[in-house]
């Protein structure tokens, strides 16, 4: 693993350019420093410099194998500050580039919406010639990236001109138990056989943030529903049936668009539980297998077999549930093109409506990194080639890309693209991604947007411990009040 030490002359941009350096360096260990501090690293095996005048950028970058490679960009006069980012980032990356031989398929953009700037030059009525051009010119990406961004940008643009995004809302529910604590997983949640006892205080407390969301956003239209977690199936078909009944009596869901539940661990799905969820307008599901390779799933801590899979998937198709998604994880341990390549010869003969391909990220608060020395001999791949291949096998079912975005140590520097037939796009999901509307969220962990009429945008977080969420409970409802009042006026 390369330590590399990386020396600026002033505080600024510091995040930009540490960001883009480890896209090309995703294992080096990094050190941000200052001219004039004491805390340069002795012997670095790269060092890399960025000094900035007001008007140029110098960037350098040496090792011991290599020598220095020092180049300059010029920054015009009056600049604004986000295009002087823009030129430092064009200088970082043409230069590690040309260092390293290496091109990144995403050029120098390291934000996690890279569909946001497509969105907006489509916005601002450019034609999309015009808006790949630009995107070539300024952020360096690849012809596949470049084209595949402008296909969301689209897609995700006609679908938002039909929603309320306005004075509408979306909810977004979080239920934080599941069966088994996933190898990647840095999401709240709590294996159900060891919390099973805090379920029901858990509900009883989301209740009445629910209640308490449904009166304070009365009036408004509500656009989606999510409920998401966790493994909101882990819950018993009773409880489910609580949930469901207290949204259904207390929202206006006649006019909801999409009601999303995610029945992501096929271990949890039973035909009563998909009744409940099918008899209370629960229009859209997600089986995620993430692979269909028992070895993997051993690995990774999924304690059910393909063979659930299957059988859930068949059970909800005959139950009649008519959009289905499946989500898979690119750079699970182990895996490689092939193995990539059997699971979705697998999908295919399931037939879903939906193909959600995760990049593995590798969390700090995953056991994954916890343990990270103890998987240090298990490749955790990811390439163009299996996104591609993910791409051609959701084409051979009849999907379109609709919705994508980036994470930090995403696998491959590569992303997540969400796959859907006509008429089964997850619209949830585009409105989380390009903040477009308001989100009210409850449960632990959930964080509501508020989007503003100038377009800003303000949080409000729930506490993540459980515990802490029930007891605290009168705080949260309190906190999404004082909000609504100030920000949704």
């Amino acid at each position: 693993m390369p330590e590399i030490a990386l020396l600026f002359s002033e505080k600024n941009f510091e995040y930009d350019v540490y960001t883009l350096v480890k896209a090309f360096y995703p294992q080096a260990e990094i050190q941000t420093c200052y001219e004039g501090e004491d805390s340069l690293p002795g012997e670095p095996d790269i060092r890399m410099g960025v000094r900035e005048t007001d008007d140029s950028f110098v960037f350098s970058v040496s090792s011991k194998e290599k020598e220095a490679l020092v180049r300059t960009k010029a920054v015009p006069d009056g600049t604004e500050r986000a295009d002087r980012k823009n030129i430092l980032k064009q200088l970082v990356y043409t230069t590690l580039s040309e260092y390293t031989g290496i091109e990144l398929p995403w050029g120098d953009l390291t934000g996690i919406r890279p569909v946001k700037i497509p969105m907006s030059m489509l916005e601002q009525g450019m034609s999309n010639p015009d808006i790949a051009k630009k995107m070539r010119e300024i952020y360096f990406t690849s012809a596949k990236k470049t084209a595949l961004a402008i296909a969301v940008a689209n897609r995700e643009k006609a679908l938002l001109d039909k929603i309320d995004t306005k004075d509408g809302y979306s909810l977004y529910v979080g239920i934080p138990f599941c069966p088994s604590i996933c190898l990647y997983c840095s999401f709240g949640s709590h294996p159900i056989d060891r919390f099973g006892k805090m379920v029901e205080p858990y509900l009883q407390a989301l209740y009445k943030e629910l209640e308490h969301i449904a009166a304070i956003m009365a009036g408004r239209k509500l656009t989606c529903i999510y409920i998401g977690g966790g493994t909101p199936t882990s819950l018993d078909a009773a409880q489910l049936e609580g949930l469901l009944s207290l949204i259904e009596n207390n929202f206006p869901i006649k006019d909801v668009v999409e009601f999303t539940v995610e029945a992501g661990r096929p271990d949890t799905i039973t035909e009563d539980k998909l009744y409940v969820c099918l008899a209370h307008g629960v229009s859209r599901i997600s089986i995620n297998p993430q692979t269909m390779n028992q070895k993997t799933l051993d690995l990774i801590g999924r304690k059910h077999t393909t063979e659930q899979i299957e059988t859930a998937f068949a059970q909800a198709r005959k139950i009649g549930f008519d959009n289905i998604n499946m989500d898979i994880i690119a750079g699970l341990p182990g895996e490689g093109t092939e193995e990539v390549r059997a699971t979705l010869e697998k999908i295919e003969k399931l037939g879903p409506d939906g193909l959600t391909v995760h990049s593995l990220a590798l969390k700090r608060s995953s056991r994954l990194n916890y343990l990270k020395d103890e998987y240090a001999g298990i490749s955790f791949h990811n390439s163009g080639e299996i996104m591609d291949s993910v791409q051609y096998s959701a084409g051979r079912m009849g999907m379109q890309p609709y919705y994508l975005y980036r994470q930090k140590n995403i696998a491959g520097n590569l992303e997540n693209v969400g796959y859907a037939r006509e008429g089964c796009f997850g619209i949830y999901n585009i409105l989380i991604m390009e903040e477009k509307q308001t989100i009210m969220a409850a449960g632990s962990a959930a964080i509501s947007k508020y989007i503003m009429d100038d377009g800003r945008i303000e949080r409000t977080a729930n506490v993540k411990d459980i515990y802490n969420y029930i007891e605290r409970i009168d705080e949260m409802i309190e906190k999404k009040e004082t909000a609504v009042r100030e920000y949704l006026k």
